[in-house]
C-alpha cells in the first residue's frame, strides 16, 4: 500500500516539475523574443576567426568578453601558433573547414588566387560603403589586394618595412664595437660575437647570427637589400627580371657563405625554425637577430627570465655598396577572407562585416591595441602611456589580439602613444625611418596567371637552389642551371605574363 502511494506521489511530483520547466522554458523565449539582442547570448552572432599567434599566449578571457561584450558578439577565436600557422589554414582550406574570418598573410595570399577565383571566398566590395569605418578603408591598399578588380579582404595594416637588426648591446660594450653601420662593420661584429669571448665566460660558446629556414622573414632578404637586390623582381632596360637573377642576389648568397663557413651563423639555420632561432638569442648562444624589430620587445622580456644583465639594441641603417635601401611589404601584411562554405548567407556576412566595422571604434580599438587601462596602460591627457614594468604582462595578455586589428595605423581612433624609451617604442621610431628607403616591388597590382597556379611549387626550385649554394653544394654555375630549370617549368611564362602587364601598366 505504502509503495503504492509513494509511486503516486513521485508521479505528482515529477508532473509538477515537469509543468514548472515548462513554464520557465516558455516565459524564456518570450523574454528572449521581446527585450532585445543583449539579454541572452543566444541572440549574438556567433563570429569564428582563425588567427596568428605570435606570442607566448592568447589574449585573457577577460579581454574577450569585453570585446564581446562591446560587439554583441559571440566570438570563436582559433589561435593558431605562428611557425604552422600557413599549414593550418591551407589544410582548413582544402578540407572546407575554414572559420568565418580567416586571416591569411600576404605571402600565402599571393599564392591563394585560385582559390579565390574559384569562388572560396565572399568578394566583401559591394558591402563596405554600408559600414561607417569599413567605407573609409585605403582605396589603394584595397586596390593592391584586389584580386581581378575585386575586393575580397580586409587588410591587417603595417608599416613598409620593419626590417633590421636586433643586436645585444652588452655583448658590443665587452668586445669594444660600436652598432655596426655597413656591411663591412656588420660581418666584423658577427665575427667578434663568435670568436672574441663576448659573453665574458671564458669559453668558446657563442655564434655572431641566429638565422632560421625563411628566405623572406628570416636575415637573407633584408641582407640582400643591403647588397642593393631588387625585392622580388627589378627593372632593367624596361624589362622586369626575377631578382635571383640580379649579381646583388648572388653577393648576398656569398656573404651567407661566408658566416658559414666561418661558422658566424648557426650551421642547421637551413632547417631551423623560428622559436629555435629565437631560442639561441634568448639563451645567449647568438648575440645578432636580423628580421622585425618589433620582435625586441617580446625577446628582451623573455632573455630578462635567463639574464637579466642582457641588454639589446635596435640597429636599422646598414649601408651596402649602394647605399640603404630597405625590402618592403604593400602597406597591408594580411587579409581576413570570409569562407562562403563557413558564411551561407548574405545576413550572416553582414553580421561579420558588422564585428569588424565595430572593431574600428574608439573603444573597441583601443581595448585590442592596449589592453585594460590601469592593468596594461596609464593615460597622459589623450595619449597612452607604455610603462616598461607593465611590458610583460601587456606581452602575455593583450599582444596576441593585434593580430585581430584592421587598418589600425591610420585608425584616428587608436590613440597614440606618449613618447619614452621603451624598446618597442624605438621599433617604431626606426620603422617609420624604414619609410624613407624602402625598395618597393614593381609586379605589385600585377597579375600572372602561372605564378598564381604554380608559384609555389616554382619557388622551391629557387629556394632549394638558394640554400644549397649557401651550404657549398652548388656553386654559381650550377646555381644557375637551377634558374634554367625554373624557366623551362613556367618561369618563362611567369616572366612574359609580368612583363605585359607591366608594359600596359
Amino acid at each position: 500500500m505504502n509503495t503504492q502511494v509513494n509511486r503516486k506521489v513521485f508521479k505528482r511530483g515529477r508532473l509538477f516539475i515537469y509543468g514548472l520547466l515548462m513554464v520557465v522554458l516558455i516565459s524564456g523565449c518570450t523574454k528572449g523574443s521581446t527585450t532585445g539582442a543583449n539579454e541572452t547570448s543566444s541572440d549574438r552572432p556567433v563570429i569564428s576567426i582563425m588567427a596568428p599567434l605570435h606570442f607566448p599566449h592568447p589574449p585573457i578571457p577577460e579581454l574577450v568578453q569585453e570585446i564581446e561584450k562591446l560587439t554583441n558578439t559571440k566570438l570563436e577565436l582559433n589561435w593558431v601558433p605562428d611557425g604552422i600557422y600557413t599549414d593550418k589554414m591551407n589544410t582548413a582550406l582544402t578540407t572546407n573547414s575554414l572559420k568565418k574570418a580567416t586571416y591569411v598573410k600576404y605571402t600565402d595570399y599571393m599564392l591563394m588566387k585560385n582559390s579565390i577565383r574559384s569562388g572560396a571566398f565572399w568578394d566583401i566590395g559591394p558591402y563596405l560603403s554600408a559600414y561607417p569605418n569599413l567605407k573609409q578603408l585605403n582605396k589603394e591598399i584595397l586596390g593592391q589586394a584586389a584580386v581581378d578588380g575585386k575586393i575580397y579582404g580586409l587588410y591587417t595594416e603595417r608599416p613598409s618595412s620593419r626590417q633590421g637588426i636586433i643586436i645585444r648591446e652588452d655583448w658590443l660594450n665587452n668586445v669594444k664595437l660600436a652598432k655596426p653601420t655597413t656591411v663591412d662593420e656588420l660581418y666584423q661584429v658577427l665575427k667578434a660575437f663568435t670568436y672574441g669571448d663576448p659573453d665574458r665566460n671564458g669559453k668558446d660558446d657563442t655564434i655572431g647570427l641566429t638565422d632560421r629556414n625563411d628566405l623572406v622573414f628570416g636575415a637573407f632578404k633584408t641582407l640582400s637589400s643591403y647588397f642593393g637586390t631588387p625585392n622580388n623582381w627589378g627593372v632593367a632596360n624596361g624589362k622586369l627580371v626575377p631578382e635571383f637573377e640580379t649579381q646583388a642576389y648572388v653577393d648576398t648568397m656569398n656573404f651567407m657563405k661566408k658566416l658559414y663557413d666561418e661558422k658566424l651563423i648557426n650551421s642547421d639555420f637551413a632547417v631551423t625554425s623560428k622559436e629555435v632561432q629565437r631560442d639561441k638569442l634568448i639563451r645567449g648562444i647568438a648575440g645578432v637577430y636580423i628580421g622585425s624589430m618589433q620582435d625586441v620587445q617580446r625577446l628582451s622580456d623573455e632573455v630578462q627570465l635567463v639574464n637579466p644583465s642582457a641588454k639589446f639594441t635596435l640597429v636599422n641603417h646598414i649601408e651596402g655598396p649602394t647605399g640603404f635601401k630597405i625590402w618592403s611589404i604593400p602597406n597591408y601584411s594580411a587579409l581576413y577572407l570570409f569562407s562562403k562554405k563557413a558564411i551561407r548567407t548574405e545576413a550572416e556576412l553582414k553580421q561579420v562585416l558588422q564585428f569588424f566595422d565595430r572593431s574600428m571604434d574608439k573603444d573597441v580599438a583601443n581595448l585590442m591595441k592596449y589592453g585594460l587601462e590601469g592593468r596594461h596602460y596609464t593615460t597622459i591627457g589623450d595619449k597612452v602611456q607604455l610603462l616598461e614594468e607593465t611590458s610583460k604582462i601587456r606581452v602575455n595578455e593583450v599582444n596576441a589580439l593585434y593580430a585581430l586589428m584592421i587598418a589600425d595605423l591610420n585608425n584616428p581612433q587608436v590613440k597614440q602613444v606618449a613618447e619614452s624609451e621603451s624598446l618597442s617604442q624605438l621599433a617604431d621610431k626606426l620603422s617609420l625611418d624604414n619609410e624613407k628607403y624602402i625598395i618597393k616591388d614593381p609586379t605589385l597590382g600585377l597579375e600572372s596567371k602561372t605564378y598564381d597556379e604554380r608559384g609555389v611549387e616554382l619557388y622551391k626550385v629557387i629556394s632549394d637552389a638558394t640554400y644549397n649554394y649557401m651550404l657549398g653544394k652548388l656553386d654559381k654555375a650550377a646555381f644557375a642551371q637551377e634558374i634554367e630549370r625554373w624557366k623551362r617549368s613556367g618561369g618563362d611564362q611567369i616572366i612574359g605574363e609580368y612583363n605585359e602587364a607591366y608594359a600596359k601598366k
